[in-house]
């Protein structure tokens, strides 16, 4: 090969790895975004930000979560009653199974062995078995449920209640709520540290982001965001920062996590909700609602790089490297 050809070849990599950021060797870098008007899954190459394929799925997609494999991305019907598993690959629905009344928010524990979604109606997180994708539990929690994520250890569960305002956690190795945890009101998105020891949480309708302790399970710091009405946090992967969308002041505010002072303001569009960061935390996809795109932000900048159309009132997102 000639030096020529090396040094085209070398750019047109590097270009790729910062478009869609890094992936697993031989993997595809996928952006799976559910349309909760349009019932429907927008699939985003994650390198061109072109719109792979629209895959219809139950009514009122909402949450969306990929397994660790990057294989099946699972979605929650919220009118539907039901859970769709979709093919990473072929982007094909493989099966919809019930998943209680009215999922929502919904994740994997560490294995990807156990599918935890949150019943917003039934006020309980419905465990089904991945491998069979039956309901093996029913786990009570709090009023008006709204997500749900895992520790990176693998131990915990936690899930926001909306209407009780506080946060249960649940025992992975019991499947059972060992504590609640009293937050500011209106809980909704929240992301763990990557070592397990601090969980971030946005508060809607107080318009704040509080940090748990994980050990004593208790509230150590909440702070006004300057927004309002966040919605979503994603920490960036060396924990230094905090990126909080915004649903009512149609932002994405970028704090400093050891002291929750705001580092940068981000002006994306009205209903910003969800969010996903790529694998090697270098841009951030927001879900904007009401302008129906997901948004695309270089956290290197933090400037907004691209706009990818979408269904009808975009509402998750979750990001797969897909082999």
């Amino acid at each position: 090969m000639t030096n020529r050809r090396l040094l085209a070849l070398t750019a047109a990599l590097l270009a790729t790895a910062l478009a869609g950021g890094l992936s697993r060797a031989g993997a595809e870098l996928r952006v799976f975004v559910t349309n909760e008007k349009s019932d429907d899954v927008t699939v985003i190459d994650g390198a061109t930000r072109s719109v792979i394929k629209t895959v219809p799925v139950g009514k009122r997609p909402r949450g969306v979560t990929v397994s660790p494999d990057g294989r099946r991305v699972y979605v929650a019907n919220s009118n539907s009653d039901s859970v769709s598993v979709i093919d990473g690959k072929s982007l094909t629905v493989l099966t919809t199974v019930p998943a209680g009344v009215d999922p929502e928010g919904l994740t994997l524990n560490k294995a990807g062995t156990a599918l935890y979604v949150v019943n917003e109606n039934e006020l309980s997180v419905t465990v089904l078995d991945v491998a069979s994708m039956h309901i093996v539990k029913k786990i009570e929690v709090g009023k008006e449920p709204e997500t749900a994520v895992a520790s990176p250890d693998g131990r915990w569960i936690a899930v926001s209640n909306e209407t009780s305002d506080d946060v249960h956690v649940i025992e992975t190795a019991s499947d059972t709520v060992v504590k609640r945890i009293p937050v500011p009101k209106n809980p909704r998105g929240m992301r763990f540290t990557s070592d397990s020891r601090r969980l971030y949480v946005a508060s809607e309708q107080a318009h704040v982001v509080s940090v748990i302790d994980m050990a004593e399970m208790t509230v150590v710091k909440s702070v006004p965001t300057g927004g309002s009405r966040p919605v979503d946090i994603a920490l960036t992967p060396d924990g230094s920062r905090a990126y909080v969308s915004h649903g009512q002041s149609g932002d994405v505010r970028v704090l400093s996590t050891a002291s929750l002072t705001v580092l940068a303001t981000i002006p994306v569009g009205p209903r910003a909700w969800w969010t996903a960061l790529t694998p090697d935390g270098r841009f951030l996809f927001v879900t904007v609602g009401r302008a129906n795109e997901v948004v695309v932000i270089d956290t290197e900048s933090n400037a907004v790089t691209g706009r990818v159309r979408c269904g009808t009132l975009p509402w998750g997102v979750a990001i797969a490297n897909v082999p």
